[in-house]
This record gives C-alpha cells, structure tokens and sequence, in this order.
C-alpha cells in the first residue's frame, strides 16, 4: 500500500492507445498498429517514465473507443490513456467513450517518423503520417467536451517529450492512489485555526479519498498493546539508523523516553496497517493518555511514503500523500513544512521552515540525530524527535485550499540555501529557502491567494507534476515563481474568481 520504491509504480500501467479508421484499408492500418507499438516500447522504456505503457489495439470505431475506456475504468492498474491519433481518426466516434471515461488522458502529437523524407515523400506517406491534422479533429472533440487533459507535443524519442510524459504519469499514480484511499485524523482541528478545516464530503466527491476522525485513545490502546520485544528491535534500529544523543543511549538518564517513541511507533503503525490508511493528522490538543507528542514515530511513517500533517491538517496530509507517490524513485525527498519564521535582512531575505517535531528526514542532509527536548506546547512529556538541516537546491511549497466553491492548489518554487550561521539551539528539523522570485513578492502572493502555513515540501517534485495533477483533478492551479509579477497574479486571481463561476454552468 505503501510505494516505497521504483516496483509499486511499475506494476501500475498507461495505456498507450492510437486513434484511426477504416477508411486506409488492411496495410496502412497494420503499419499504424506497428508503428504505434514501437513507441509504446520505447515509452515504456524511458527511465523518465515511472510506470508501464501498455499498447492497446488501434481503435477504429465508437464501439471499440467506448470499450476500450470503459475497460480502463475497471482496470486497477491502469492510471491514464495516453492518446495518438497517427492517421485521421474521426472525432465523433470517440464522444461516447471520451464521456464515459473516468481516467486522466495525455494527448501525445507526435509522428513515427521524426522528418520529412523529402527525395521519396509521396501520397502514401502522407495518408500515413497524418497526426498534425488528425490530432487536431482529436483535440477539438476534448476541448468541445471540456476535457482538461495533458497535450505533449514533439519527438517520441526526444528525453523532453519522455520527461513530459514521465511527469504526467507520476501524478497520474498519484490521482489514482486518492481513489478509495483513507486518512486518519487522530482528534480534531487545532482549535479556532480556519485554514486547516475544510469540507471533507466536497473533499471526497472531488478527489476521492476519506477522511474520518479517531479518538485518541484508540491509538493509545494500541500504544500500550506494543511487546517489549519489538521495542527493543526498534531501538535497536535507531541506533543503527541515527546519530542518538548520549542521554538516549543505553545507560542515559532520558533511556526511557527513547522507548517510550519507539512503544508510540508500533501503537501508530498497527493502527494505521490495520485500517488500511495512506496518511493521518494529529493534534497536540488532543493527547490524552500519550505520554509525550509523536514526533519520531510521525517522521518516519511518513519517510515510509504515510501522508501526515498537523493540528488536524488533513488536506495537507493527504497532498503530502499525493506528494510523495509522485516522488517515488526520484533524488530528493518531500514531508509535510511549516513557514515558520522570517530572515528580512535585505542583503538576502529568506524563510526558516520548520515544525515542531514531524518533518520527514528523507529531506535530511547527512545522518540525522536522535534527540530529546522540551516542548512548551501540548502538557506531556519532552518528546524525541530527529534533528537535521536540509540539503541546498531547487525546491517547492504546496498548499490545497478548500476555498467553499472548490479547492486550489497553490505552489512556490523555492531555492534551498544553507542557513547563514549553525543553529545549535533550534532543536527541530528545518531547511531554510529563498522563495522565488524574492520573499516580499512570494509571501505577498501567497497571501493573497489565501495560502495556508501548512503545506508539501519536496525538492523531488516539480511543478509541472503538480499543475499536471491539478488538472486530473479539476481544480485551480497557481503557480508562484521566478516570473511572477504581484500586479499580474492579482489579476490572474480576479480572472479565475470569473472563471470558476461560469464553468460550473457551461454544458459540453
């Protein structure tokens, strides 16, 4: 359930289907077929692309278009269609397939062959290589019917259109891991907060996950269920994993409460292995019968691939999910974050990111360490936590808003920089970045767009990834980057308010 590696996203498939008609007759078809299987094998071969491409036969009529989509309705491996029509296929014949069809579709406008083959070129070549008309009658039938889709255009060979292709299959596993997916919230919303709730029912009609609440103290049972035996394997293992501070170790005076993370990890993980969850939140308001805060427990379920956020944050749990799926196999890792604070010296304005306890150490530089500290929030014991910095490079914030008409996905890019001196006295995981195209412009613009403080952290995820899921989705998709301009982002917001009033009327 957990994607942990390149096999789980493997396993999943992109059905790779070509458009045509009878009208060519026997050969011209059987060459269509050939040709198309030969670029889903090379598609399916392209370390860009995560998942297997499947060639299906050339369609041909209403009836086989229609079957084929319903087939990869019910299909469990099937994330998406990527669509070519190589010859003219008649675009009528897919409305009714194309209405049915639940799945994500990339319109791939490519050619078998790469050039004009210009001494030899005759009719027979051209009735063969018609994609640059016959994708055209194929994109008008989805624009008519308002089908938001990913259209890739260029050399199948080409590593950009594979990389195209690889980052609409990635958050294509990721639509695909939301449908029926569960998340756990352990209490309720931080009390008073506004940005973390949301309409969970609009939720789940629009992404299709779950999210329901659990008392505490179910957890707690399970908590205290834990063998002594398997405490002491994993202590053992974080010994082995991590650098433990010496109050931790065996003879430490703090012994005690590196076991008393490890009895909350096992509690948490069978729980969540039992309901078959993707992801849950917590709530430092709501920790009765826990002894300390999870902090170490929560950061390595979700190095696991769990989704998890804050205070109740069960939006930002399940994106941090989505997140992650998307991530798999990729350099660079990606956790739930917190814009904690602010450095505004002029000379180089940045952010510390930061949380309490549960930041992901798959965005750790070097070793993490093991340690223990107060906690002035929450009433329980000082909790343990793993402690790192995280490495410079490009990077990205995502924040799901539930705005009451419908959600937006909001992203900043960012640049991941050292932090200006060590830290020895902030005892948390953090990373420190440059939002671009400077903090003043970015925070501005987040703001405006009613950005939460919660969001998705990754320096493996791109955006064109998440403006790719957007779209599977239907939502809103705003983009904070190097060429934002604050005049023309206001604008950009004003125009989809007008935007998504009016769609939600129009009729395909």
């Amino acid at each position: 359930m957990i994607p942990a590696d390149m096999a789980q996203l493997k396993a999943l498939e992109a059905w790779f289907v070509t458009g045509s008609q009878h009208l060519y007759g026997p050969e011209t078809l059987k060459q269509v077929a050939s040709d198309s299987q030969a670029i889903a094998r090379a598609l399916d071969g392209a370390t860009a692309i995560p998942v297997r491409v499947v060639f299906k036969p050339v369609l041909t009529t209403p009836e086989a278009i229609t079957a084929l989509c319903q087939e990869a309705n019910q299909s469990p491996q099937c994330v998406g269609l990527i669509t070519w029509c190589h010859t003219f296929s008649p675009s009528k014949m897919w409305i009714n397939g194309l209405r049915l069809l639940r799945k994500p579709v990339a319109h791939f406008h490519t050619q078998y062959n790469r050039d004009i083959p210009w001494s030899s070129i005759d009719m027979d070549f051209m009735n063969l290589n018609q994609a640059a008309h016959g994708d055209r009658e194929h994109g008008f039938l989805m624009t008519r019917l308002r089908l938001d889709r990913k259209v890739v255009v260029g050399y199948w060979q080409d590593r950009e259109v594979q990389r195209q292709l690889g980052a609409w299959c990635r958050a294509a596993a990721a639509w695909h891991d939301w449908q029926g997916a569960r998340f756990a919230r352990f209490g309720d919303n931080m009390r008073e907060v506004a940005v973390t709730e949301g309409d969970k029912v609009a939720a789940q009609i629009r992404f299709g996950y779950s999210v329901n609440g659990y008392g505490v103290g179910d957890l707690v049972r399970e908590v205290n269920a834990a063998p002594e035996a398997d405490i002491d394997a994993l202590v053992r293992d974080y010994e082995e994993a991590y650098r433990v501070a010496p109050s931790l170790r065996k003879s430490g005076s703090q012994r005690a409460a590196l076991r008393e993370a490890a009895r909350i990890e096992l509690g948490l993980r069978t729980f969540l292995e039992a309901g078959g969850f993707k992801g849950f939140t917590t709530t430092f308001e709501d920790l009765h019968g826990l002894a300390q805060l999870p902090g170490l427990a929560v950061q390595r379920l979700m190095a696991e691939g769990y989704g998890f956020a804050a205070e109740g944050d069960w939006k930002t749990a399940a994106l941090v999910r989505a997140m992650k799926v998307m991530a798999t196999g990729l350099e660079g890792g990606t956790s739930f974050m917190e814009d904690y604070t602010y450095h505004l010296d002029p000379r180089g304005m940045k952010v510390l990111g930061a949380h309490m306890l549960e930041i992901c150490p798959s965005i750790a530089h070097g070793k993490p360490a093991v340690e223990v500290h107060p906690l002035g929030i929450g009433g329980k014991a000082d909790p343990v936590r793993l402690v790192f910095n995280t490495p410079p490079g490009p990077g990205l914030n995502a924040a799901m808003i539930d705005l009451g008409n419908r959600f937006r996905l909001l992203v900043n890019t960012v640049r991941v920089v050292r932090a200006d001196r060590p830290l020895p006295k902030l005892p948390v995981a953090r990373a420190v970045w440059v939002p671009e195209p400077n903090l003043p412009v970015a925070a501005a613009a987040w703001i405006h767009a009613g950005g939460a403080h919660h969001t998705g952290f990754s320096q493996a995820v791109t955006a064109d990834i998440l403006e790719d899921f957007a779209a599977m989705t239907g939502i809103e998709f705003l983009l904070i980057d190097q060429a934002t301009q604050l005049a023309a982002f206001r604008k950009e917001l004003r125009w989809n308010e007008v935007y998504h009033a009016l769609c939600s009327g129009w009729a395909s």
